[in-house]
């Protein structure tokens, strides 16, 4: 079985923290991992919010999510205070990709370490388009 492995982000562009909530937790009394997607997607809302920026207006054009990756180390639980760190990586004409450190301060365990690659685009001409200056600044 091969399994992927993502790196760390080399320059972090913004930290969050989140708590697990209940709704987080799966049958196995452990974060799940829908809900590892959910945090990630929370702490991208509250970067480029931080910039003034939303997914449907990153700088003058939305954001969609074109693919993610995954990579789980250990557990959370409900209550776990959990820091996110976003960093980017592999920045192109219309698309970029942002790398997430989940992690639990407390012990300073890593519980994942994601990656999702998102791209430019144009939701009223449903098509793609180039990266902003403004967003391009804040990458």
């Amino acid at each position: 079985m091969a399994r992927i492995t993502l790196p760390l982000p080399e320059n972090i562009l913004f930290r969050t923290r989140l708590t697990v909530q209940i709704g987080d937790i799966n049958y196995g009394n452990h974060l799940a991992n829908d809900a590892v997607l959910r945090l990630c997607h929370e702490a991208r809302i509250r970067w480029l919010a931080e910039h003034g920026f939303s997914e449907l207006d990153a700088g003058g054009s939305g954001l969609i999510m074109a693919d993610t990756a995954i990579q789980y180390t250990a557990q959370a639980h409900h209550g776990d205070g959990l820091e996110i760190e976003i960093g980017t990586a592999d920045i192109g004409r219309s698309g970029f990709a942002l790398l997430y450190h989940i992690h639990r301060p407390g012990d300073g365990q890593t519980i994942a370490k994601v990656q999702t690659g998102m791209v430019c685009f144009d939701y009223s001409q449903q098509k793609v388009g180039t990266i902003p200056p403004a967003l391009r600044n804040i990458l």
